[in-house]
């Protein structure tokens, strides 16, 4: 038999029972608001009942003996009904006493009980207890316990659901073993005693008065089928669902546009649709909104449909659910947006994916809401909603990624998941053992196999681990069906097996803690388990009991427990205690609930006390390990095909001098080393100002622009007056725009001031460093810069020099048309930032010769 992948188990809770706080709470937050001041005063009234509805349910408690016998002296003729009734031991006889609030007489409620008795049910006569016999009457009684029981329990949280969900039905199932009609008279009984304990408080007689009929209409109302979900295509499967599934889950709030409601309503149904098509509010989380077809739609011109066709049509979808996936994934998210389930089949994608590579979005939203099943299910006028677990019956084959397209964080998967498992269905698995080849690599790991949810299953629960006996291994289904004495007698193994006769108590000690530990403790840790050594020591208490004692200690707690999720402690634990990794899934689930249960202390009594740790280890024997994974046998095995990774040719180890060349030679002083810690990009870096031209740029901003291009150009201000007329022409055009700041700044560099300033004084070296410091803003990355910037100087001149800066790639990238050059503290390459620091430290004309150190030839090497 061919095993597949299937669809991953995602485990749902449905929500069982309907509270008053819980719907109220389900639907602000299915409309994403806060609580209205009706439903907060509703909130409040249940809250304010609460005492009144514990009061009730304990007076029913106290007299529930005496409610009960009064149904069964109803309907049972011929000896003591009561007699059947089965209490809890420690049940109280409260037959005398009376409630705090409440006075009553049972003798005048027998006498008034049938007085003003309902209309006796066709068919209906007393039962005679000799003829009915002891097990039908003790299981009759027990029924007739059990109404009154979930009376209680619906009274105090406030939800008849409870009743209805459990007790339709019951009528076809009561009908096989006892008469319908004596149930009726019996549950009447039992409503009109209930109802005269609280004569005395209208309030809490119109409670009892409520859910008991509730009790007799979902009684005698005949059951309900099943939902059916009809499919269109042969390819789908057909599905139900049971009614007491739709009744206990949580209401799905509809939304349908009606030409009489409220502007407030219709402004509702309208987010309802964006959260439903957009997965969001967009009103309330972006301040958007299609106001044009919203207008439409409330005046009636089109129908929440055409509403939700334009919706799926507009660009904000197109941007948010289409541009950015694939095409199938756009599918899988158009199936959740506008049908509220998930692609069934393979052929079902196979036909809508075709559509969208054809026709495009439109195509596929077109034919999404023109389809069949949107018209059933939606009409013209209801807003499509997500039909998840309850709603409707769900398909098995594709569960989990069905649960995940409902999530809220699907529309950030990118990944398309339903095609993916369409593929994994059609790929039959290897055949070979699951964890004995890659899904069980470690020891540890069985625990933790499936970690994503919806991954798809390789194995069930059933499958067991592959594992190899290292020595004498137990008697069970799993090893050789061998006596155990047969193999402590064999010594094949060398196994060590220290008893406490051998006088060797430290080395016993020390062999425990490796054990039990894994290491041997610190001196502090010893401290604390110094009073579990002396009980060992003076022969109080057997190995197997220090063993118990130092699994339970904080210190075992701290390294295999607390820092684990409890599949992973129980791995780690057992293979300590027990010397093998667990077989399967179903002994990992045996030792979760202990843990569960009893907690931690109780997984350890339970591994020690149990019958192998005593067949194998018994008293006197350290745990050793027995049982190892394939892998772990492999990974302490020398293979052939291993020894070239393992055993690799040796190379003789060279020395570095690390050490010595790391030690400083000089003798450093404080401010010294004050200048080295201090070593790096100071504030300037952050306080830079950097200038910009923009186009409604004031005049007293183009006067700062121009004096910061002549400080960055000649690193100092130009005064007018001091200058003569030489710019008067250059700033006249950039005042009217007719120069840019980048041509601004290259008619500078090509001034006869700049001329005299940075070039006739200096050589080329010395006039490259500049020239990149004045309009890059960065000393020479390394020396072939400056030799391809020296034949430009050398062959061309100064002016082709600076127009080789200013139009070079790197000035148009930094600062373009409209930034003027500044320092920009470059890291790379490494030399550039302390040359740069350099430069700019120095001022103006201090120093003539050339700071830029000399650039190491780089020697090829010979191979």
């Amino acid at each position: 038999m061919t095993i597949r992948k299937n669809s991953g188990l995602v485990p749902i809770n449905i929500q069982l029972y309907k509270t008053t706080p819980i719907q109220t709470i389900l639907q602000a937050e299915q409309q994403d608001r806060f609580l209205q001041p009706a439903e907060l005063s509703q909130l409040l009234s249940y809250m304010k009942s609460g005492v009144l509805r514990l009061e009730i349910a304990e007076t029913l408690s106290r007299n529930s003996t005496n409610i009960v016998n009064a149904a069964s002296n109803r309907i049972f003729v011929g000896g003591s009904p009561l007699s059947y009734l089965e209490k809890p031991e420690d049940s109280i006889d409260i037959t005398s006493i009376d409630t705090k609030n409440t006075k009553f007489s049972f003798s005048n409620i027998f006498k008034n009980l049938f007085s003003n008795e309902d209309s006796i049910p066709a068919g209906f006569k007393p039962i005679s207890i000799v003829k009915y016999g002891s097990n039908k009457m003790r299981k009759s009684l027990r029924d007739l316990d059990w109404f009154l029981r979930y009376l209680s329990y619906a009274i105090i949280i406030g939800d008849p659901n409870i009743l209805a969900v459990n007790i339709k039905g019951l009528r076809e199932i009561i009908e096989n073993a006892c008469s319908t009609a004596a149930t009726i008279v019996a549950l009447r009984t039992m409503k009109r005693t209930c109802i005269k304990l609280f004569s005395s408080n209208p309030e809490a007689e119109s409670i009892v008065n409520q859910y008991f009929n509730v009790i007799i209409q979902e009684f005698e109302a005949p059951s309900l089928s099943d939902r059916i979900r009809k499919r269109n295509s042969a390819d789908l499967q057909g599905l139900r669902l049971p009614q007491t599934y739709f009744l206990s889950s949580s209401t799905q709030f509809k939304y349908a546009m009606k030409p009489n409601l409220s502007v407030e309503e219709k402004n509702e149904i309208i987010r309802a649709a964006y959260r439903q098509v957009f997965e969001r509010d967009i009103v309330k989380a972006y301040s958007l909104s299609l106001t044009k077809m919203e207008s439409r739609v409330k005046i009636g011109q089109i129908s929440m449909k055409e509403f939700i066709r334009a919706l799926g049509k507009s660009s904000l979808y197109r941007k948010e659910f289409f541009d950015s996936f694939s095409n199938s994934r756009v599918v899988e998210l158009a199936f959740r947006h506008f049908l509220g389930r998930g692609i069934s089949s393979l052929e079902e994608f196979q036909k809508y994916f075709a559509i969208v590579s054809q026709e495009g979005l439109g195509g596929l939203v077109d034919t999404l809401i023109n389809s069949k099943e949107y018209s059933d299910y939606f009409g013209e006028e209801t807003v499509p909603y997500l039909r998840s677990l309850g709603e409707e019956a769900q398909e098995c084959r594709n569960w989990g990624v069905q649960i995940k397209l409902f999530n809220y964080s699907a529309r950030f998967q990118k990944k398309p998941q339903f095609i993916t498992l369409f593929k994994d269905y059609q790929t039959p698995l290897p055949d070979q053992h699951p964890y004995g080849h890659s899904n069980d690599p470690l020891a540890i790991q069985f625990g933790a196999i499936f970690s994503k949810k919806t991954s798809t299953a390789f194995v069930n629960k059933d499958v067991r681990r592959i594992l190899i006996y290292k020595g004498a291994p137990i008697e069970n289904q799993l090893s050789r069906p061998l006596k155990l004495n047969a193999y402590k007698e064999l010594n094949s193994y060398n196994l060590q097996i220290i008893k406490q006769s051998d006088n060797l108590t430290e080395n016993i000690i020390r062999a425990c803690y490796l054990r039990v530990f894994g290491r041997n403790p610190y001196t502090e840790e010893k401290l604390i388990l110094q009073p579990i050594e002396n009980q060992f020591r003076d022969k109080s208490i057997s190995i197997k009991e220090l063993i118990r004692a130092l699994s339970k200690s904080n210190l075992f707690r701290k390294l295999y427990w607390t820092p684990f999720y409890v599949c992973k402690s129980i791995e780690y634990i057992h293979i300590r205690l027990l010397g093998r990794p667990t077989y399967g899934r179903k002994e990992i689930n045996n030792y979760f609930n202990i843990s569960a249960q009893g907690g931690f202390y109780k997984l350890i009594d339970a591994i020690i006390d149990s019958e192998e740790y005593s067949q194998v280890f018994g008293d006197n024997i350290i745990p050793y390990e027995r049982y190892l994974t394939p892998y772990n046998l492999s990974l302490g095995t020398l293979r052939v095909s291993s020894i070239r990774e393992k055993f690799k040719k040796l190379q003789p180890p060279v020395d570095k001098k690390f050490v010595e060349l790391g030690r400083v030679k000089e003798i450093r002083s404080k401010n010294n080393i004050i200048l080295k810690l201090n070593q790096g990009v100071s504030k300037r870096r952050e306080q830079t100002v950097i200038f910009a031209r923009h186009i409604n740029n004031s005049q007293s901003s183009l006067e700062q622009i121009i004096k910061a291009a002549y400080r960055q150009v000649f690193e100092r201000d130009i005064d007018p007056y001091t200058i003569g007329r030489e710019f008067y022409s250059i700033e006249t055009l950039f005042y009217a725009g007719s120069l840019s700041v980048k041509e601004f700044i290259e008619h500078l560099g090509q001034s006869e001031l700049y001329r005299k300033e940075f070039f006739e004084p200096y050589p080329n070296t010395k006039v490259i460093e500049l020239g990149t410091k004045h309009f890059l803003g960065r000393a020479p990355k390394d020396q072939g810069e400056i030799r391809l910037y020296n034949q430009i100087l050398a062959s061309q001149g100064l002016k082709s020099f600076v127009k080789s800066l200013i139009n070079s790639q790197e000035y148009i990238e930094i600062f373009g048309d409209s930034i003027v050059p500044y320092r920009r503290f470059p890291t790379l390459p490494a030399g550039t930032f302390p040359n740069t620091d350099i430069l700019y430290k120095n001022l103006t004309k201090q120093k003539f010769f050339i700071l830029m150190p000399s650039y190491k030839n780089t020697k090829l090497l010979s191979v």
